[in-house]
Parts: structure tokens; C-alpha cells; sequence
């Protein structure tokens, strides 16, 4: 199928030729899914880094989120002197960026500079891994991430001078499907759904969420990378759309305490010879499926625990998940039921397993790739499923808890055999330490919470 915004190597050409296109953007992911690269010259592109790609500093998988390089990582630290390592373009990730100006997009895997073999650490590497595994037992796997954001009536450089305590959402009441509340939205919704589908996204719709000024704008599926090059994509336009138009979004897990959170709910099918191998006649409670199917939802369920921080890989992440706030807090899975960690959703072709731990704020490329890992090694160990819990999931405490802290979720990331058998020892110790650098951030600080609460009383 042909989709509108996505570019080969010619149509390219064409458009530098006819001016149409003067800019190309070649970019990468750091760990926290922000898009990192460089802007080249449209006929500097077709000349240069079409073949010989391109480079980039390798202290950019070592940062923290202010951008400083954080020391005590194997990959690069100030010893080895901070190379570079090869941006090798993935052509079939060429697109137009239609919300800027004679822009097109390019995504890219990341190389050592010295042997052009795959960074290890990368995010696009691990999930590329992960797709390789399936290849071997010849399986196909689908995704599909469903992403909420919150709209702000104010700019970004106007949140960050006030310190973010002056936040007017861009709604006033509860809009969850809401027509009229969102209407008042719809000169920055519409716009980002035309720029998505004309830049390469294909767009299915929008709805307001339950928050005030939440929305949710859901994409096509497709296969796990392409499906992670849309996620980058689209956080990437709608940031720089509400940055042109004088608003703000945030793709924070958890904005207000009071509120609610934001997810990226994450479908998974797998394909053999071409038809859904979740479809099958075994009975698990009230679901008919294949014994594919039951084994994927149980390795799913079963180790996702050890890789959470995939899932929630910010301190704020696990502020979303409360009772009763439509986010997850226990491991069971149901048939269409919103207060399961898993929902089992659709028939036929479109039959598979939505998970509602991931927040809006997870890494797509990881997230994925942990999805995938954890389904793999359930039909590897041909797993049952738990039984198809019915009713109010929430409730129930006699079911195991998701982790409650980023600290307990990067101690069970870092113990895991699992994980290191199925992303290797090196990414395991350097995301440990990664998210362990989160944590240290975040227990150094002294917050307003705490001068309010102990300033004069204590």
C-alpha cells in the first residue's frame, strides 16, 4: 500500500530538483525517545549520506535529560574520549516532515564508527533485535502504540519562565469523547492530523480524553519499527505544531496529581504464513485462541515486571498508575476490560493484546522491543496464561501489583536473567545505570512539596 508522505530515494530527488525539498533531517532516538540528529543541505543528502551516512557524538546515549554527560558507562565516558558512531539512514523510513517548511525526515540505525556493527545500546537496535528473533521462528509481529498528550493554552517558553505553575489546559471540563469541548481544539487537532497523514503517518482519529485539554490521536499499525518511526514522528510534529501556533503539549505520564495520566496503550499481533496466529479454538475463559496466543499473553504478563522500566522509565511514570484512574495497577488480563494491565480486543485479523502499563512517556523503540521479548520467551517456554479475570480489577488485591517506583522497577531490570538473555548483559548494566542516574536526580532534589510541607511546621 502506498502512503501519502512516504519518500524513495527518487522521489526525493525529484523534489530537491523541483525545490519542493531543501532540508533533510537525519536522526536517531536518544534513551528517552527524543529525536537527536542534524539538518543537511537536500543535494549535501543525495551526494553524501545517502552512501556514506552520517555521524554523530556517541556521548548522546550517556546524557541525561539536560543534555550532560553522565559518567560511568562502558559505551563512552570522558576515557574513551567521546567518538563518534555512523547514523546509517533506514530508507524506508524516508518521509516528508510536512509540518515544516520543504523538510523531509529521515530515521537511522546507529553503528560503531570502527566495525559498522549495530550499537548495542541504541534503542532502534534493541527493537531490531527483537524483530530478528521473531524472523527466526517465522513469525511477523504487528504494533500498534496509542498515544494521550495534554494541550496547553500556553507557550513553552512562557510554562518554563513561570516555572510550569501557571498551566491553563486547553479545555475546562472533562472532554472524553466530547464533540463540542473538542471542537475548541480542532484548529491544532486538525492541523496535526492533516501534517501526520501527508508526512507518512497515517492517521485513523482523534477524541478528547478524560483530562482537561487531554486528547488522543491514534495512527495506523504497522510493523514494530515502522510503527516506532511513526510514534517519534508524530511526538516530534505535535511538539513543534503547538510550538508554531504559540501552544504547548506535554506526553508527561502524569501532569497533575489530581488528573489524569497519560498512556501509550500498546497493541501486539503476530503473523504466520500470513494469517493471524493469535486465532485459534483453544478456550481461555470466555476468549477462543491459539496456543500462540495463550503462551505470548502469559510470557507477556509474567516478565513484564522485569522490564518496566521500558514501560515507565521516568520517576513520574508511576504516579499514573492509581486505582480508578483508568491506568493499570495489577497483572491480570481480561476481554475488553479497561481495568486490566492487559486487554484482550478485536476479532478475525484484527484479534490481539492491547498492554495499558506503558505511559505516554516511554521510549516507543523500548517499549516495543520489551513487548516482544516478553511474548517471545512465553512461547519459548510454551506458557499458560493466568485465568481471564472478569470484573472490577482494581479491587482485586489479591493480584500482583505492578511496580509501584522507578527504584524497584530498575532493581528487578537489573536482576533479570530474562532481560539479559533477551537484550544482552551489556544493555542491561547500561540502562541500570541509566535509570539508577533517574532515581539519584530525583532523591537529590528538594522540592516545593517539601518546603511547603516542612518549611515552618517541622
Amino acid at each position: 500500500m502506498d502512503i501519502k508522505g512516504k519518500l524513495s530515494i527518487d522521489d526525493l530527488r525529484e523534489m530537491i530538483d523541483s525545490e519542493e525539498i531543501e532540508t533533510v533531517i537525519v536522526a536517531f532516538t536518544d534513551h528517552y525517545g527524543r529525536m537527536m540528529g542534524k539538518r543537511y543541505d537536500g543535494e549535501f543528502f543525495l551526494e553524501s549520506v545517502t552512501d556514506d551516512g552520517a555521524h554523530a557524538c556517541d556521548y548522546l546515549l550517556t546524557t541525561d535529560m539536560e543534555m550532560e554527560p553522565v559518567q560511568g558507562y562502558d559505551f563512552a565516558n570522558w576515557e574513551l574520549g567521546y567518538g563518534d558512531f555512523h547514523l546509517v539512514p533506514d530508507m524506508r523510513s524516508l518521509r516528508v516532515a510536512d509540518w515544516l517548511e520543504k523538510t523531509a525526515i529521515v530515521l537511522c540505525d546507529v553503528q560503531n564508527e570502527s566495525d559498522h556493527e549495530p550499537v548495542a545500546v541504541a534503542p532502534r537496535s534493541i527493537l531490531n533485535r527483537q524483530v530478528e528473533r521473531f524472523g527466526k521462528l517465522d513469525y511477523k509481529a504487528y504494533a500498534a502504540t496509542e498515544l494521550e498528550y495534554y494541550l496547553f493554552e500556553d507557550d513553552y517558553r512562557s510554562l518554563h519562565e513561570s516555572n510550569f505553575t501557571h498551566m491553563n489546559p486547553a479545555g475546562w471540563y472533562l472532554e472524553d469523547y466530547h464533540i463540542l469541548q473538542g471542537t475548541r481544539t480542532e484548529g491544532f487537532t486538525a492541523a496535526a492530523r492533516k501534517h501526520l497523514k501527508n508526512s507518512g503517518v497515517p492517521v485513523e482519529n482523534s477524541k478528547g480524553e478524560w483530562g482537561l485539554g487531554q486528547h488522543e490521536l491514534n495512527v495506523r499499525y504497522a510493523e514494530p519499527a515502522e510503527m516506532a518511526d511513526r510514534h517519534v514522528v508524530y511526538k516530534q510534529c505535535l511538539k513543534e505544531l503547538a510550538d508554531q501556533m504559540g501552544l504547548s503539549v506535554t506526553f508527561m505520564a502524569k501532569v497533575h496529581q489530581d488528573r489524569a495520566g497519560s498512556s501509550c496503550h500498546t497493541h501486539i499481533s503476530i503473523l504466520k504464513d500470513g494469517k493471524n496466529a493469535f486465532n485459534g479454538d483453544k478456550k481461555y475463559g470466555p476468549v477462543k485462541g491459539s496456543v500462540e496466543f495463550g503462551s505470548f499473553l502469559a510470557g507477556w504478563i509474567k516478565y513484564a515486571p522485569e522490564v518496566m522500566v521500558f514501560y515507565a522509565p521516568t520517576i513520574n511514570s508511576y504516579k499514573r498508575f492509581v486505582d480508578g484512574s483508568w491506568a493499570p495497577t495489577r497483572l491480570a488480563w481480561s476481554r475488553d476490560n479497561r481495568t486490566a494491565g492487559f486487554r484482550v480486543v478485536g476479532s478475525g485479523k484484527g484479534f490481539r493484546i492491547e498492554c495499558r502499563i506503558p505511559g505516554a512517556d516511554c521510549n516507543p523503540y523500548l517499549a516495543i522491543a520489551a513487548s516482544l521479548a516478553c511474548g517471545l520467551q512465553g512461547l519459548t517456554e510454551k506458557l499458560d496464561p493466568p485465568e481471564c479475570f472478569e470484573g472490577d480489577i482494581y479491587a482485586a488485591s489479591h493480584l500482583p501489583h505492578v511496580p509501584k517506583t522507578l527504584k524497584e522497577a530498575v532493581s528487578l531490570f537489573e536482576g533479570s536473567k530474562f532481560a539479559k538473555d533477551a537484550f544482552g548483559d551489556s544493555v542491561v548494566k547500561h540502562y541500570s545505570h541509566f535509570y539508577r542516574k533517574e532515581v539519584e536526580a530525583h532523591e537529590a532534589q528538594v522540592s516545593d512539596w517539601e518546603r511547603k510541607r516542612y518549611f515552618e511546621q517541622i
